[in-house]
């Protein structure tokens, strides 16, 4: 599984649903498939990445453009989001109070630990970061809002799923799976054994599964007030977080953090 942006969600479930409106969906997923690192795309590329008929997304980026929600790019041809979506992402990270409670206590620990402590949700296959806090340790993450790192192979994407009801976890497991037959029954087992973990150790490990030279540990939570599981990492250089270090010295403080944060959350 490797860092991307999330694919679009299956088809077949929704044939059925008279309500489910395609082209709405279709439209969503063009302003999904931009990655954090993306300056701009063709409609090619967007098609690749969505998979969808180049035809059908020529008109669809036309749409979004003529909307505010995508930029057309004249000398090049290409497409960057727009100021709509900012504004979208703009207030709705206005709202989550919870991010002021944990923002102070995330830097705390990232300062403590060395590494980069990220809260983040879960957007389709992938954990998208809405707050990182890095320590001034030079060789700390450099993941910053807005980043996205796979759901199956990291251990706040592990944390999620183990938080998740079963029936919520079954289903996005089975798009995982869609995914890569091939790589799945290695995927599955390092789910099944951060399931455990959560349970266990009260967190969820990624020691080289994400990436070989990255180690870290994440614990889920509910915020509360309608707002969906969400879960905080710790990680870094597996060299210089190790995972000792990171089970021994880390994991107490982030346990009482994240405690922390509840009980602040549930104060409000």
């Amino acid at each position: 599984m490797s860092d991307t942006a999330p694919k679009p969600a299956r088809k077949s479930a929704h044939k059925e649903d008279r309500h489910f409106v395609t082209a709405l969906a279709r439209g969503l997923d063009v302003l999904a498939c931009f990655r954090g690192g993306d300056t701009s795309l063709t409609n090619q590329e967007i098609a690749q990445r969505c998979k969808l008929p180049r035809s059908t997304v020529s008109r669809l980026t036309m749409t979004l453009t003529k909307i505010g929600y995508l930029i057309h790019l004249e000398d090049t041809g290409r497409y960057r989001l727009g100021t709509a979506c900012l504004a979208l992402g703009s207030s709705m990270l206005a709202r989550l109070d919870v991010r002021k409670i944990a923002r102070p206590m995330m830097q705390e620990l990232s300062e403590f630990s060395g590494g980069t402590v990220s809260l983040g949700v879960r957007d389709r296959l992938s954990m998208l970061y809405i707050e990182s806090c890095r320590s001034t340790a030079a060789l700390a993450l450099t993941l910053d809002v807005g980043s996205r790192i796979p759901l199956a192979t990291s251990a706040i994407g592990r944390a999620w799923l183990a938080a998740v009801a079963p029936r919520e976890r079954d289903d996005v497991m089975e798009q995982i799976r869609e995914l890569d037959d091939v790589a799945w029954p290695h995927v599955r087992r390092g789910i099944e054994q951060g399931v455990r973990d959560h349970e266990t150790l009260g967190v969820t490990c990624s020691f080289g599964d994400w990436q070989k030279d990255v180690n870290g540990i994440a614990r889920a939570f509910e915020p509360g007030g309608g707002l969906p599981v969400m879960a905080i990492n710790v990680g870094g250089p597996s060299f210089s977080l190790t995972s000792e270090f990171l089970l021994n010295e880390v994991k107490p403080r982030l346990v009482q953090m994240i405690g922390q944060i509840e009980a602040a959350v549930a104060g409000r």
